[in-house]
């Protein structure tokens, strides 16, 4: 039989319980969102980029006049980022050969490993938060210059 005494004592511990979910909750998302709107960089920091070749699509493509097909290979040293961009008329793909590299878009940020692939669309920026480099391979349509 319930006593007013065990009928308190119940009512105070589904309380506790009930709080202190809420504000785990709200710690959690505090503390995720704050992760994800971390300032952006405008400058590349420990950044490598190697043209490894390139193809005019003018002659190829019609109505690609003044645009090339670029292959690059991309080192991001740890701890370095490759700051805010724009891939607006400069689409392209990229592989991610060695490492891990965390991609921001806005407010999000996604974590990609070797062998995962992202595209190189809108504008974003990378950080590399490992101990090792990463290497990516990217394949980007750029203006000819």
């Amino acid at each position: 039989m319930f006593t007013k005494k065990s009928i308190s004592i119940w009512i105070f511990l589904s309380t506790f319980i009930i709080v202190a979910w809420v504000l785990g909750f709200t710690l959690v998302a505090k503390f995720d969102n704050a992760s994800a709107q971390q300032a952006a960089p405008t400058q590349n920091k420990g950044v490598t980029r190697t043209l490894l070749t390139a193809v005019d699509l003018g002659p190829e493509i019609s109505g690609m006049q003044g645009r090339k097909l670029e292959l690059r290979m991309v080192t991001i040293e740890p701890g370095g980022a490759a700051g805010l961009h724009s891939h607006m008329d400069t689409p392209g793909v990229a592989y991610l050969l060695v490492g891990s590299i965390t991609e921001h878009r806005g407010d999000v940020a996604k974590e990609y490993h070797a062998g995962e692939s992202l595209k190189e669309v809108g504008s974003h920026w990378a950080e590399n938060k490992g101990a090792s480099p990463a290497v990516l391979i990217v394949t980007i349509i750029s203006k000819q210059q």
